[in-house]
C-alpha cells in the first residue's frame, strides 16, 4: 500500500561520485566520531552491519586510518547476524574479523560476536542482548551505541529487520531471532527500539539497483523497514554512491 508524505525531516543525504568515494568518505566519518567520542568518554561503540558495501568502510580504515584513532579503544559489535558460524563465508562477523579486525590487530576483548554456535537462534539472540546491557553497564532500559552502520536491502530491509517478518513488531527486546520465510533462514537483529537510541546512524548504499528502494523511502511513497530507522535524539544519516542516489530529487 501506498502511504505518500513528505519526505523523512532528519535524513541527512550525502552522494558521491562512486563506490571508492563513498568508502573514503564513510572511513573519515567514522575517524571523526570515534576521535569525538573516545576523549568524551574514552571509548567508541560501534555496532557494524552486514553485506558487501562495509568492505570499501574497512578498506579505507585500514589503509588510510591505521594510526588516526586507538584501536584497542574501539568496541565492536553487529546489529545483524546470519545464523552461521564466525568463520562461515556468509559471517558477518567474519567479513569484518577478515578486512577490518585482523588488519588492526584490535583487541579480541572488544570484539562482540553473536554466539551464533551452540545456541538455537532465541538464545544466541539472548544472549546478545545480555552482552549489550553488561558492556553498556547502563541504568537505562536501551543503550546507546556511538554509532550504528546500516545496509539497504532491494526489498526495503535493513539489518535483518525484513518486511512482513516477526522482528518488525517486537519493542520490548533489544535483540531479536528473526526467522525470513523469503529466504527461508534464520537471522540475529537488533530491534528498531535498540537501533533508534543510537547517538550516529549511517547508512552506507551503493550501487543503481538500490536506487528504486532508496528513492521510495525518502520520498515516503512505500513503508519500508529501513523508513523506520528514525534515531529519537541522534542523527541520521545516509551516505550513497551516485548510482544509488540517482533517482533523487536534490541529486
Amino acid at each position: 500500500m501506498k502511504t505518500k508524505g513528505k519526505p523523512l525531516k532528519s535524513i541527512n543525504i550525502r552522494i558521491h561520485e562512486n563506490k571508492e568515494k563513498l568508502g573514503v568518505a564513510a572511513a573519515e566519518k567514522f575517524i571523526e566520531l570515534a576521535d569525538t567520542y573516545i576523549r568524551q568518554n574514552n571509548r567508541f561503540t560501534v555496532a557494524l552491519s552486514g553485506g558487501s558495501t562495509p568492505k570499501i568502510l574497512f578498506k579505507n580504515l585500514v589503509e588510510r586510518f591505521r594510526d588516526a584513532v586507538d584501536w584497542n579503544k574501539i568496541i565492536l559489535f553487529w546489529s545483524d547476524e546470519r545464523y552461521v558460524p564466525p568463520d562461515h563465508i556468509d559471517s558477518n562477523a567474519g567479513m569484518a574479523v577478515h578486512y577490518l579486525i585482523n588488519p588492526l590487530n584490535m583487541n579480541s576483548q572488544n570484539i562482540h560476536i553473536v554466539p551464533t554456535e551452540s545456541n538455537t537462534p532465541q538464545q544466541a539472540a539472548a544472549k546478545y542482548e545480555k552482552t549489550i546491557r553488561k558492556v553498556f553497564n547502563s541504568t537505562v532500559d536501551i543503550p546507546q551505541f556511538d554509532l550504528v552502520l546500516l545496509g539497504l536491502g532491494d526489498d526495503g530491509h535493513t539489518a535483518s529487520l525484513f518486511p512482513g517478518t516477526d522482528a518488525l513488531r517486537k519493542k520490548q527486546k533489544l535483540v531479536a531471532a528473526n526467522w525470513v520465510p523469503e529466504i527461508n533462514k534464520w537471522r540475529i537483529t537488533f530491534t528498531f527500539s535498540l537501533l533508534n537510541s543510537a547517538k550516529n546512524i549511517i547508512f552506507l548504499i551503493s550501487g543503481e539497483n538500490k536506487a528504486a528502494v532508496t528513492e521510495k523511502i525518502v520520498s515516503r511513497t512505500k513503508d519500508y523497514p529501513a523508513a523506520k530507522v528514525q534515531p529519537v535524539n541522534g542523527e541520521l544519516i545516509w551516505m550513497l554512491d551516485r548510482a544509488a542516489g540517482r533517482l533523487l530529487a536534490h541529486e
